[in-house]
């Protein structure tokens, strides 16, 4: 089977670098770049996925709940197991980690690892990994801010002046009315 590069990429931030920031950036940008893609859902829960592992890492629990709970409506294991992983496993844990979360039973942060069924993949994963210095299957740096903290440290410089021209755009418009 072929993967997009940006789902092997996922793999490995997900599974080696535990970058779930880096995750959502990277399959978010490959769905965008691909509307009417028949695994279009499949990719945005993976995306949710990443970004509840994002939230609860860093301790905000309502937002990993909200986020786990959107990606089981888009997940689902036969999905999963075209993908290559194991769907079933991936599927427990999430169900797990949402339920657990979900009553309120915060525990220390522990990495879902996302585990790899098709050996191709598998080994595309690992070389991609080893290139970036990377180990598979490697436990979150709990105490890297570049990496837990990610959202707060990136340049949205872009953003502000995107959304301060659109608010001297309504002013302009609020004037001429």
């Amino acid at each position: 089977m072929s993967y997009p590069s940006a789902y092997v990429s996922y793999l490995v931030q997900f599974n080696g670098t535990r970058d779930f920031f880096e995750c959502h950036e990277l399959l978010e940008e490959y769905w965008k770049e691909h509307p009417g893609d028949s695994r279009a859902a499949i990719w945005v829960g993976l995306i949710q996925l990443a970004v509840g592992q994002y939230h609860e890492r860093r301790g905000n629990l309502k937002g990993s709940v909200k986020m786990y709970e959107k990606a089981l409506e888009k997940l689902d294991q036969p999905s999963l197991e075209e993908l290559g992983l194991d769907g079933g496993n991936a599927m427990t844990e999430l169900k797990s980690r949402y339920e657990r979360l979900h009553s309120g039973q915060a525990l220390p942060f522990q990495d879902i690892t996302l585990i790899v069924t098709d050996p191709d993949l598998e080994q595309r994963c690992l070389q991609l990994c080893h290139s970036l210095d990377a180990q598979w299957g490697s436990s979150s740096l709990m105490h890297e801010e570049s990496l837990i903290h990610r959202h707060k440290l990136r340049d949205r410089s872009d953003v502000i002046a995107e959304r301060a021209a659109a608010i001297e755009a309504k002013k302009r418009n609020r004037t001429v009315e």
